[in-house]
């Protein structure tokens, strides 16, 4: 923020440097720099949410699987998908399994639609993918990691 001259143009590379320091944007800092650059709450806070790559929550140790849910990847199944997962791991979107081992996010859009429905798996997209193929890969990660 210092660097930037503490403006309100700071707010995105703040959050960004905050996020690669801490791994994550707890409430604290979002406070914190909303003093600090003489912002709302709630403008930081619709940032940091509005944003896909912004974590108010630690994501998972090991793995992340990202959910797209654009209008295409929704049209071709997302939403099954994600209750799949949700159900499967106990968790909500933005959470990770009570191990700190999988996170699970969503995506407004990962610019894959021709390939919907679409997910990325630790950072690789997949598409046209179907609830049993993500529970196969969650397995697969839970089965690697013990």
């Amino acid at each position: 923020m210092r660097r930037m001259g503490y403006g309100h143009h700071a707010l995105i590379e703040t959050l960004h440097s905050i996020q690669e320091s801490f791994g994550y944007l707890d409430e604290d800092a979002l406070r914190y720099v909303a003093t600090t650059l003489r912002l709302p709450l709630s403008r930081v806070y619709g940032v940091a949410t509005f944003y896909q790559f912004f974590r108010l929550k630690p994501k998972g140790e090991h793995h992340t699987c990202v959910i797209c849910v654009g209008t295409a990847c929704h049209l071709k199944g997302a939403t099954t998908i994600l209750e799949q997962l949700e159900q499967r791991l106990g968790i909500k979107p933005g959470g990770a399994t009570a191990d700190g081992k999988v996170s699970l996010l969503t995506a407004r859009c990962l610019a894959s639609c021709g390939l919907a429905p679409a997910v990325v798996l630790d950072g690789k997209v997949m598409g046209k993918f179907t609830a049993d193929a993500a529970i196969a890969w969650i397995q697969k990660w839970v089965a690697h990691d013990t």
